[in-house]
């Protein structure tokens, strides 16, 4: 009996060593097959080096090398060229500074142009099909209702309350880190106070991610946050669909967080359903997940709890993370120039009609719209805060059949085709000689704000995919900006240290922004 049971293991290691070996063999396989087909797909481009395409200058091994500083790597290919390209496995991507090669393909030929395989892939297990990662009638059905639900004014009203509640609240904690004299990480309270306003405005649900107290929603944030940094490295990432499969490395981390941000937001979902069915006010339904809800009662099959779920994650990254980082970047360069600080903080007493006994309460209720539509400087120093700071820091779409650019480059079926906006924002030949200078003046002509081309300034996207959110996001900016200004002067903790970016889908800082905070009567 012993020796059939000693058979019988060897026998079933002998198996298990067997499966192990072929599955080895085939990894490695397909390691060669992706290194070899690379290797001969950029000795052709490299040969052929043709007059009509786009200037080569390296391959992903180049963003790969430089991943971390990525967007300022980026800022030396605008340098070197406008329009130039990278050769990427299969296919190659193009990357511009070009205004006009930027209104060409988001605007005069936006039909020959989507997200393309190439993009979805990368992005699916995190956004799904949410607006910001598909095409075609999926886009088109969430872009129709979207538009119609930011343009009324109930979700405007709303919205605004919500963020006037929720920048009193942040401002009565920073008073109280003031008061103590204890250092802030802005970027931590701003990421946790848009949390709470964008599940409220979302979502309708009341978060407490501010106070600390949430530790659901917290949990839930890091592992967004985290999520979407390992999704972007897939681009840089050659063999990250191996490791996908055998959930290994960056993708086992990655299909952790996704579990955690999956749980968090069905339930969410679900809860949502059931307060709905047992609800029937109009305040139940101000949100926006309740009217795509009422929505998906006409076409269940489509817009079912996964579908919602896409869009709740597109509209977060669409409204907390841009907000909040911008908002970093804002007071960053308020701190390093404190004189544009004063002015702003002028230009809010002189806005806004300044009670006798003012608190935070009572000064956040009269940040109507009448008011800040008169911060015209307020608005410029945010603006060229993105300018300098774009929120999303590149974007790109991909080429769905031959083209010409404007430039007389040629374009191939399957090229990716990117915009360097954080990299645009430091072009001496699109901003002139002080282009890298934090200058808000730039942007007023007599005091008032005056536009740009969306394709030269293109933090909001341009074209028929221009964001929807846009004056939802200056507005939210705007109110949390004037009460933080008002009440408090910032400076950093450490002014020999600069802020470094995380390389992710939005620009954020690494490892946050530590502050003193001071009351603004009081001298620093």
């Amino acid at each position: 009996m012993a020796s059939q049971l000693s058979s019988v293991a060897v026998s079933m290691g002998i198996c298990l060593v067997s499966v192990l070996a072929i599955a080895f063999l085939v990894i490695t396989l397909y390691i060669l097959g992706v290194v070899v087909s690379f290797a001969v797909f950029c000795t052709r481009e490299f040969a052929q080096r043709a007059q009509d395409r786009p200037p080569l200058i390296g391959t992903v091994l180049r963003q790969l090398k430089n991943f971390d500083k990525l967007f300022d790597e980026q800022v030396s290919y605008a340098l070197l060229h406008p329009t130039s390209r990278l050769v990427y496995p299969g296919h190659s991507e193009i990357f511009t500074s070009d205004p006009a090669v930027i209104e060409h393909f988001l605007k005069t030929n936006f039909s020959k142009y989507s997200k393309g395989d190439f993009n979805t892939r990368v992005m699916r297990d995190l956004f799904g099909n949410g607006i910001f990662a598909t095409d075609g009638e999926n886009w088109r059905h969430q872009r129709k209702l979207a538009s119609h639900e930011f343009s009324t004014k109930v979700l405007r009203d709303f919205s605004s309350d919500v963020f006037r509640i929720n920048a009193a609240k942040l401002a009565e904690k920073i008073s109280y880190a003031a008061a103590n004299r204890i250092t802030i990480n802005m970027q931590d309270l701003l990421m946790r106070t848009t949390m709470d306003s964008m599940f409220k405005v979302g979502l309708g649900f009341e978060l407490n991610t501010l106070s600390g107290s949430d530790e659901s929603s917290i949990r839930f944030s890091k592992a967004f946050d985290e999520a979407s940094s390992l999704v972007y490295y897939r681009y840089v990432d050659m063999f990250w669909q191996v490791k996908r499969q055998l959930n290994i490395g960056s993708e086992a981390k990655l299909k952790k967080n996704i579990q955690i941000i999956d749980d968090f937001v069905m339930q969410l979902i679900h809860q949502k359903r059931e307060q709905m069915k047992n609800r029937h006010d109009q305040k139940a339904r101000e949100d926006i997940l309740s009217r795509f809800i009422l929505a998906s009662e006409e076409d269940p099959v489509t817009m079912n709890d996964r579908y919602l779920r896409d869009i709740v994650l597109s509209f977060l990254i669409a409204g907390k993370d841009t907000t909040a980082n911008t908002l970093s970047w804002f007071i960053y360069m308020l701190c390093k120039n404190p004189i544009v600080q004063d002015k702003i903080a002028y230009e809010i007493k002189e806005s806004v009609e300044l009670a006798q006994e003012d608190n935070i309460e009572t000064f956040t209720a009269r940040l109507k719209q009448g008011a800040i539509d008169k911060m015209q400087y307020l608005h410029a120093t945010l603006t060229e805060t993105l300018r300098l700071y774009p929120a999303v820091p590149v974007d790109g779409k991909m080429a769905d059949e031959d083209d010409l650019l404007p430039n007389g480059y040629r374009v191939i079926k399957g090229d990716g085709m990117n915009y360097m906006i954080y990299a645009m924002g430091r072009m001496k030949y699109l901003w002139g000689e002080d282009a890298e200078e934090f200058r808000p003046e730039r942007w007023l002509v007599d005091g008032i704000f005056q536009q740009e081309s969306p394709y030269k300034f293109i933090s909001f996207n341009a074209g028929p995919r221009i964001c929807l959110g846009k004056e939802f996001a200056y507005r939210q900016m705007k109110i949390m900006a004037a009460t933080l200004i008002h009440f408090f002067r910032f400076k950093l903790e450490d002014e020999s240290k600069s802020p470094v970016y995380k390389t992710m889908f939005t620009l954020h800082m690494d490892q946050g922004l530590h502050l003193f905070v001071y009351p603004r009567n009081i001298s620093a």
